[in-house]
């Protein structure tokens, strides 16, 4: 691993260590966390006073298609659908130190536009 790469991995570690520092998931608001990597879109609605993951979708459970903004969509829909029936309404939203931007920006307004409250 070059030291670039390095540098790269301890930034990202501090800007997502920056944002879990003021928020937390309860089980009435549990914690909306978004992992991206180059391929796919992992989210999670977790409960950190338990400790415990409530619901979870990616894009790999959905075998969604189309341009990675669109299935970072499909995964957003998914999750509201799936917090709805697991009785939730309103979630903390993690970006988990990626920028509100892109695939973060259209996960979280379609999760908006399905029903979740952030």
């Amino acid at each position: 691993m070059t030291n670039l790469q390095k540098h790269k991995q301890l930034k990202h570690k501090l800007r997502k260590g920056r944002v879990r520092s003021v928020i937390s998931g309860t089980q009435e608001r549990p914690r909306l966390s978004v992992f991206r990597s180059n391929a796919h879109m992992v989210v999670q609605l977790i409960d950190d006073v338990a400790g415990k993951t409530l619901v979870a979708a990616s894009t790999k459970d959905l075998k969604a298609t189309g341009d990675k903004t669109a299935q970072a969509q499909s995964v957003g829909k998914e999750i509201a659908t799936k917090a709805q029936a697991a009785g939730v309404k309103a979630v903390v939203f993690d970006r988990g130190g990626y920028r509100y931007h892109g695939r973060v920006k259209a996960l979280a307004e379609a999760a908006r536009e399905a029903g979740l409250q952030f």
